[in-house]
This record gives C-alpha cells, sequence and structure tokens, in this order.
C-alpha cells in the first residue's frame, strides 16, 4: 500500500531542504490571549493557500468513531484512499468468501457518510484472497489505476490492474497479469511509483520473507516483469509496508506480524537499481501485537508511523527523531483501542484534510469501519482562511497551538509547513468599561498593567493624551479607543473601550404662518424615532397631544411650540423650537356641515380668533332668503330656519368684521349641508 504523505514522495530532496531553511511563513512565537495574530506568507504567488489557525497535531491524542458494518467489508485485508479533484474516494479489498473490491466515495469532506460501490471479484479476474492495494495516477496522462496482489501461495498469488481513465468516479477495467515465473508467494504490502520516466513497484512475499520488484517500463500499461530479489534480514511473515523518500534514499516500514516487530528496509537512492539493507527496529518494549496496518507521515516537519495492532486491538504511533536512526530514534505512544477496533488489518495513509488528519483501518473480524481523526481545536475566532494575505485573528485561551500553512494543493509541488505558537495568559489588567456618553459630553477612560512596558492609545482622536494611564476623550461618534500593550514576555495586549455617542435628534419643524383658525401638523423628518424614545411638546396648549412626535396644533395668535425628545436607555435629551405665526387674512369657515352628525364639523361658524367686532355674519339660501345672522363672532348656525330643519343643500354667507389689528375682514362663499 501507499502510506506517505505525497508531497514527501514527489519533491527533491534539495528543493524540501531550502523550503525547510527558509520557512513558508512567518508567525510570532508567543502570544497573549485575544492578541490579534496576523501572518505572513513567505510564497504570496503561489497557486494556492490554505491557512489553518488552530489545526490537527499529531502530538495530541486522536479520535477514534466507529462507522459502522455497512460498508460491505467481508474479512477486509486492505484500504486505501485518495483524493481526485475535490472528492475523496477509498478502495477496500475483501479476502471473505466475496473476495470482492470495494469504493468508498466521500465527496469533498472524509466526515461524510461514503457510499458504497461493491465490485465484487470482477467477473473473476479480481485476485483470489487479495491481501494489498495501491492507487495510482499518471500525470502525464491524467489517468488513475489501482493495482492489487493477492493469493495465499505459488499457485493462485497474481497481480492485478484497475484502469479508472480520467476519474476514480469512473467504473474499472481490470487485467489480472498472473504470476509470470511464480516470482509471488503470498504477496503482501504494495507501492508503484515513477522514477524518471520508467514505473516501479514493490511487494514483500510474506510465506518466503522475499522482496520482490515489480517493472512496468514507461507505460503502466505495460505487463509487468517481476523480480525475486531474494529474502530480506529481519523480515518474518511480513503483513504490510509503508515507503518514504528522505534525503534523497527510499525506506520501507515493514510490520511483521508473524514476530511482532518493525523492520526497516533502505533501497537506496533508486527504485531502478535498488541496494537492500534491513535494520530490525524491534518491538518497542512489547507494544506490537501482531502488527498489521501500517502508514507513515510527514507533517510540521516530523515524521510519523501508525501501526495497528491486531492481537490487543490497540492503535500505536511512532514519533521519529532520525528516519535511518537506531530504535531509540523511534518514540512510541499506545493510544489504545480506538472506534472499536476489532482485529484490525488494513490501514490508511494518514491524509490531511485541510486543519484534520484522518485514516481509517478495517476490523477483519466484525466488518467495521473505523475512522481515526487528528482533530482541529476551536479556540480560534477564525479557524482557517484560502486567501495569500490571511485574516487577523485570536486565540481565546492559553495554551499551545498548531498553525498549519499548505501551498499548491494536490499538486506535485504541494508544500506543508506547522508551527507551534504559544499563548499566553492575559496579564493582569484593570480598565474602564464600555461606557455611552451624551454627545458633546466629556468622558475618562483608564487603564492600569504594571507589568505593561508601555501603553498607546488609538485612535488620536478627541484625546487628552495617547500614551498615559487616565485619558478624557470627548468623541462626536461612537469610537473604540484602542491601548496597545507590549510585555516583556513577547506577547501583547491589544483592547478597546468603546465609547458610545447617543445621539439623540429634535426636529419640531420648520416656523410657519397660519390664517387664523386654521390647524397645522408639528415635528419635522430628522426627529430620532424608535421605541426608546419619549416625546414632551410645551406648552401644552392648542395642540392635540403633548406626547406624540407629530401633534396638530391650532393656536390663536403667535405661538412657539418647544420638542424635547428624550433616550430613555442613555438619559440624553434633544431640544428645538418652532414659531407659529398666525395671521388674521380672512374669514376662516368649513365649505360643508353635517348639524345632525356626530363629528366636530356639525356647526357653521367663524374659526377665527382674531376677529373682536362682527357687523355681520349671515346665511342665504338659494333664492336669497336669509336663514341666518349674527353680530357675535362665537355664534354658529345649527342648520334649522325658524326651529325647522333647513333642506340639504348650497347655501350663500357673507362675513363683514374687523380683525384685533384692526384689519376690516369683507368676504362672502358657499357651504353645503349635509344631511
Amino acid at each position: 500500500m501507499r502510506k506517505y504523505l505525497l508531497f514527501a514522495a514527489l519533491l527533491m530532496v534539495s528543493y524540501i531542504n531550502v523550503s525547510r531553511a527558509q520557512g513558508l511563513f512567518t508567525a510570532p512565537d508567543t502570544v497573549c490571549m485575544r492578541q490579534k495574530v496576523q501572518l505572513k506568507s513567505n510564497v504570496p504567488n503561489a497557486a494556492s493557500h490554505f491557512w489553518g489557525f488552530c489545526s490537527g497535531y499529531i502530538f495530541n491524542k486522536p479520535v477514534g468513531t466507529n462507522m459502522g458494518a455497512t460498508y460491505g467489508l467481508d474479512g477486509a485485508t486492505a484500504i486505501e484512499i485518495e483524493k481526485d479533484g475535490d472528492n475523496y474516494f477509498a478502495f477496500a479489498l475483501n479476502a471473505g468468501p466475496s473476495n470482492s473490491f470495494i469504493r468508498l466515495e466521500f465527496g469533498k469532506s472524509l466526515d461524510n457518510t461514503p457510499k458504497i460501490t461493491n465490485y465484487g471479484n470482477m467477473d473473476g479476474v479480481l485476485p483470489l484472497q487479495p491481501s494489498s492495494l495501491h492507487i495510482v495516477k499518471d500525470e502525464a496522462k491524467g489517468t488513475w489505476h489501482v493495482f492489487v496482489v493477492g493469493g495465499s501461495n505459488i499457485a493462485n498469488s497474481a497481480i492485478a490492474r484497475m484502469d479508472f481513465g480520467k476519474t476514480l468516479a469512473n467504473t474499472p477495467n481490470i487485467v489480472n497479469f498472473g504470476n509470470f515465473d511464480n516470482v509471488l508467494n503470498n504477496p503482501v504490502g504494495l507501492f508503484v511509483a515513477k522514477e524518471g520516466n520508467q514505473w516501479f513497484g514493490y511487494t514483500l512475499n510474506r510465506a518466503t520473507n522475499e522482496l520482490v520488484k515489480i517493472e512496468f517500463d514507461t507505460l503502466l500499461s505495460f505487463t509487468p516483469v517481476l523480480t525475486n530479489l531474494g529474502v530480506v534480514a529481519n523480515i518474518t511473515g511480513p503483513n504490510d509496508y509503508a515507503p518514504i523518500l528522505h534525503n534523497g534514499i527510499w525506506y520501507f516500514f515493514v510490520t511483521n506480524e508473524t514476530n511482532n516487530n518493525l523492520t526497516r528496509l533502505s533501497l537506496g537512492s533508486s527504485l531502478a537499481t535498488p541496494v537492500v539493507s534491513s535494520t530490525l527496529l524491534g518491538n518497542f518494549a512489547n507494544e506490537l501485537r501482531n502488527p498489521t496496518g501500517i502508514s507513515i507521515i510527514r507533517d510540521c516537519d516530523s515524521f510519523h508511523i501508525f501501526i495497528t495492532n491486531k492481537q490487543t486491538r490497540e492503535f500505536v504511533k511512532l514519533d521519529v527523531n532520525n528516519i535511518a536512526g537506531v530504535t531509540a530514534d523511534f518514540t512510541l505512544s499506545n493510544f489504545g483501542i480506538l472506534g472499536d477496533m476489532l482485529a484490525p488489518t488494513g490501514l490508511t495513509r494518514a491524509i490531511r484534510h485541510r486543519d484534520n488528519i484522518y485514516m481509517f483501518s478495517t476490523n477483519q473480524t466484525d466488518n467495521i469501519l473505523v475512522k481515526v481523526q487528528f482533530q482541529q481545536c476551536s479556540r480560534t475566532n477564525i479557524q482557517s482562511s484560502e486567501t495569500n494575505i490571511p485574516p487577523v485573528y485570536a486565540y481565546d485561551t492559553a495554551g499551545i497551538y498548531n498553525i498549519y500553512y499548505m501551498i499548491n494543493e494536490g499538486k506535485p509541488d504541494m508544500q506543508a509547513q506547522c508551527k507551534l505558537i504559544y499563548v499566553l495568559p492575559t496579564p493582569p489588567i484593570t480598565m474602564s468599561n464600555d461606557t455611552s456618553i451624551c454627545a458633546g459630553d466629556t468622558i475618562s477612560l483608564k487603564v492600569l498593567s504594571v507589568n505593561a512596558i508601555n501603553k498607546t492609545w488609538s485612535p488620536d482622536y478627541n484625546i487628552s493624551s495617547t500614551t498615559l494611564d487616565e485619558v478624557r476623550v470627548w468623541p462626536r461618534y461612537s469610537t473604540a479607543y484602542r491601548i496597545y500593550m507590549p510585555y516583556l514576555s513577547g506577547c501583547t495586549v491589544d483592547t478597546a473601550i468603546k465609547v458610545t455617542v447617543a445621539k439623540v435628534k429634535s426636529d419640531a419643524g420648520p416656523d410657519r404662518t397660519l390664517n387664523d383658525g386654521a390647524t397645522t401638523l408639528l415635528g419635522g423628518p430628522f426627529t430620532s424615532v424608535g421605541m426608546n424614545y419619549t416625546y414632551q411638546w410645551t406648552p401644552d396648549r392648542y395642540i392635540s397631544s403633548t406626547g406624540i412626535a407629530n401633534p396638530s396644533v391650532y393656536p390663536p395668535f403667535d405661538y412657539t411650540y418647544y420638542l424635547t425628545v428624550t433616550d430613555e436607555n442613555s438619559g440624553c435629551k434633544a431640544i428645538d423650537t418652532v414659531v407659529v405665526n398666525v395671521g388674521c387674512n380672512g374669514a376662516n369657515l368649513p365649505n360643508a356641515f353635517i348639524p345632525e352628525g356626530n363629528k366636530v364639523q356639525n356647526r357653521f361658524g367663524l374659526a377665527n380668533s382674531q376677529i373682536v367686532k362682527l357687523t355681520e355674519f349671515s346665511v342665504f339660501d338659494r333664492w336669497g332668503l336669509k336663514v341666518f345672522t349674527t353680530t357675535d363672532p362665537t355664534k354658529e348656525w345649527d342648520g334649522k330656519v325658524n326651529d325647522q330643519v333647513a333642506p340639504m343643500g348650497v347655501y350663500v354667507w357673507i362675513v363683514d368684521g374687523f380683525c384685533s389689528s384692526g384689519k376690516r375682514i369683507q368676504q362672502k362663499g358657499n357651504v353645503t349641508l349635509i344631511r
């Protein structure tokens, strides 16, 4: 199987070393809780960027999940996973009675429940008792292939190739190459890679502890040539292996299920002309018990090997200080039984999907699929970003966190780098709370922290000082005054005190002039509106209501009204005035009235207040008969003539009188009596 991080096998060593020396990005080593963190890419022109600010970290304990037994597994022996475009595909082999090949389609997230396709034994072409598989993409042709080895002895051992075309979502064709020259004997473990213009693969014979080289020439479609490289020392009953290219040397880490230990093979710098040597790394104080599945990953500039123990059902990890080193350079952590592992066999490569690292294992006994996950944390206000200039973010809890940066995802020159960032508790600080003031007011703000090197307030806007502990501010609009304080520990505090300016607006409306007896609506469009505002008009005479924003007024003479608007939340107030001028320029009479109506207009008379002398106010019917007359400005016609109800119709009126200013009013008009 392929159990390695893709870019580790594809990048030249010198290129990797340069990247590590320069670093893909720069970041602070230490910050405070809630301190703003700004990272910087050193490769801003890369084809793609992914930043994980709180990423899964392999030095933490993983989480195992029992995904159930509904995925078509039947005595599974192997499982592998690959990403095709934006989608993830896993393939599994069943050595049970079904002798079958399974595809699991996860879609764009490995947290999805996969869709299952069971291809069965591929019309009998799939090798019997398949043991291992490897997924490979021919980048030159853009085609996908899955290679499978299987068989329990020389007679039934074989290697096969499945061709998927341009996508792993296609239905594959299969060709079984058989066992040329009887080289294969219960083959386990499989790996295929391109070196120069030629393809090579390797597998192990479990029955004879031999290493077999597979040569495909320049095209994967060619029938491969199998070469038995002979028995390899320190290998006994192998089950699987994980390859890695490091510093130009190929290494295979082999799980020996029979004698419970781990062996490292070194093939030298060329897959074409291997120089094989082996080192027995041992069983790490009896922590390996029938080791089966194995996976290796280079993540955050460290190598890690994962192994499943078939006998004890345990999941273990080896942190590697030196790939080519001795046993002491490998530190084992036993995570116990994860996700109900039971006789685990296959183990996928460790694959990082953005902020999480996933592996999948198959249970040979109960056919359960187990997901192992190194999860991201949730201690940042922003989890991730895909921009070349990442957003500013912050951590809300003290601790050690992993920053993960990946460029050119899915490409041959993909690179990734991790960096640990230490988040310290916020130093003791005493500071003013967020507050509110009324527009035009001044307030004092202060911040005290004895360990701070200095303090800087910003913005420099309506503030008495930018460096003192206590300052006075008088903003005209709501402002967050930030305080920046560095500390000797290397962290900084960048916090703020928000001053909310309550802006209450009172608009009584424009001054205006009315005719004597007329009515007008007060209040302008700029008055603050809302449930938290109250309104008060003064004085309270000749006004329809004193507690609304737009009352009607009918003053008899020139009058000034005051509108007070109060914000009940802040207590802030605003006052505005309006002058209503009243002029006596004519008789103010309605053009219709209803004598028997319940409305106010059930009488017909002068609305004027400034006509102080009335010579005549008379009403005539259409024949010129006078039906009403008075010299009292306050008297009104009730719609009757000699105590008899006057008929409906149009009547003529005349007015002759004098205003308080001495101006004479002589006027006539019509009124409609309605019944």
